[in-house]
């Protein structure tokens, strides 16, 4: 006699109303989005904290290469300073609360002099070809050479010679690597000024 298998209830699918649909639909759009926005501001907010900052050009020392109110970016991930790059950085003894922009003309090791007569710039006694500077240097300012730059420092100057406070002043002097804030890759504003830095 074979015994009555008990069956299983049918499963019935519930539809829900359309308005539940959509309610449903909505939070999970919503959440989607939010989750989407907080992902790219974490990004952004980690790029402008450990790779890239945007710093504005007050003053026109950096004539012609820069220009007064310029908005630049700067790159400031695993930076190692070299001979002609612009670079921000911070001089506590100058100015505590400004950043100052200025062309590293030397390096560590590397001996620096001057003719302020001719206007002429010499590193290791081989006089500079600087066509990115608006006039020769003949604003002595505090400097007496010739100067070796010490070990993990650098030598700056603006590019408008003339009117720069740099590295000939005695309060800013050799800037110690540490202090920088990255090197000037681009203009970036204003726009039909935008162009990479050299």
């Amino acid at each position: 006699m074979k015994r009555d298998r008990k069956e299983k209830p049918e499963k019935v699918k519930v539809e829900k109303n359309g308005k539940e649909a959509d309610s449903t639909k909505a939070a999970k759009d919503t959440y989607d989005w939010i989750q989407s926005l907080t992902t790219a501001l974490m990004f952004c907010v980690i790029v402008f904290v450990f790779f890239i900052r945007l710093v504005y050009v007050n003053g026109n020392s950096m004539y012609p290469t820069l220009n007064n109110n310029d908005l630049m970016l700067v790159s400031r991930f695993l930076y190692t300073p070299e001979t002609g790059d612009i670079v921000v950085f911070k001089k506590d003894a100058y100015d505590a609360n400004k950043a100052l922009v200025k062309r590293v003309i030397a390096t560590e090791g590397q001996v620096i002099n001057m003719n302020f007569e001719t206007g002429q710039v010499f590193v290791d006694g081989v006089e500079l070809k600087e066509d990115y500077i608006r006039d020769l240097t003949y604003n002595k300012l505090d400097f007496i050479g010739p100067q070796t730059v010490p070990e993990g420092c650098v030598f700056v100057m603006g590019d408008n010679r003339n009117e720069s406070t740099d590295s000939r002043n005695i309060l800013i002097g050799m800037v110690d690597s540490r202090l920088i804030i990255g090197r000037v890759l681009y203009v970036v504003y204003p726009l039909d000024e935008f162009h990479k830095v050299q």
